[in-house]
């Protein structure tokens, strides 16, 4: 592990695995760079895979904030600067999905291609979970609230297969603040009017029962990037990378290969 640090001194923790053309992978909401533990091996196997734990979570500093997508995605490419890495292809999932927009918008040259993966424009024009989700993941025990977001992120005969630990449930050592900071970052994520800046070749993935961050917003991105492509992959969840990681995989793979 290595430490990167943003403009504005923010020390940011770097992970490097794996050999070949750099590969930027990034994670969900209140999330390090454990959100890729089971699926991180399929991509070293061909790329030197770079992560990073975001302001506020995993070795990373937590400064008071705000925190925004935009901002985490001037993060991103401060840890790509550190590394030397000119030019890098990008894979985001869920609000790392909403971080990858800003970079391919804002850093155009800094993206070979991009791959989003279950996440959203944001805005107006996204798509929002239901009421009965909201109430679900607002349960007041925490053991009832965990148990909806596990079902929103997998079915129940992967789970009887896969004991824990679940990373894509959170970083546990994250402080409150942090984590307030996350939800506002990714709540208040608006690039619409801005995806049809995006020029590099773009993969839209998400699952066909993605519940937690509706699967209606997966057209919506492949529809606004220009020439992007959509891979529905049926009877996954909001973490489809992992249950359905021999078709995801292999999916993403084939892209990034072209």
């Amino acid at each position: 592990m290595t430490h990167a640090v943003t403009p504005d001194g923010t020390r940011i923790a770097v992970q490097l695995s794996g050999a070949g053309a750099p590969l930027l992978m990034l994670s969900g909401q209140a999330s390090s760079h454990r959100w890729w533990t089971r699926v991180r091996p399929d991509f070293d196997a061909y790329r030197r895979v770079v992560t990073l734990d975001y302001r506020g979570t995993g070795d990373s500093d937590a400064p008071p904030g705000p925190y925004t997508t935009r901002g985490f995605a001037e993060d991103a490419v401060a840890v790509l600067d550190h590394l030397g890495i000119e030019r890098a292809d990008v894979y985001g999932t869920s609000m790392g999905g909403r971080v990858a927009q800003w970079i391919a918008v804002t850093h155009p040259h800094r993206v070979r291609r991009l791959v989003l993966g279950c996440t959203s424009p944001g805005g107006a024009h996204a798509v929002e979970r239901s009421p009965a989700v909201r109430k679900a993941l607002a349960a007041p025990d925490p053991a009832a609230a965990r148990s909806a977001l596990l079902d929103l992120m997998y079915s129940p005969e992967w789970l009887a297969h896969h004991p824990e630990p679940y990373w894509t449930l959170g970083d546990p050592t994250m402080s409150r603040h942090a984590r307030h900071q996350h939800l506002l970052a990714s709540n208040g994520h608006d690039a619409w009017d801005a995806l049809p800046r995006i020029t590099a070749p773009t993969l839209v993935l998400h699952g066909d029962r993605d519940e937690l961050n509706p699967t209606a917003n997966a057209p919506l991105l492949a529809d606004r990037i220009p020439g992007a492509r959509l891979h529905l992959i049926a009877g996954a969840r909001h973490a489809y990378f992992e249950e359905y990681r021999d078709v995801a995989g292999p999916a993403v793979r084939e892209f990034l290969e072209e």
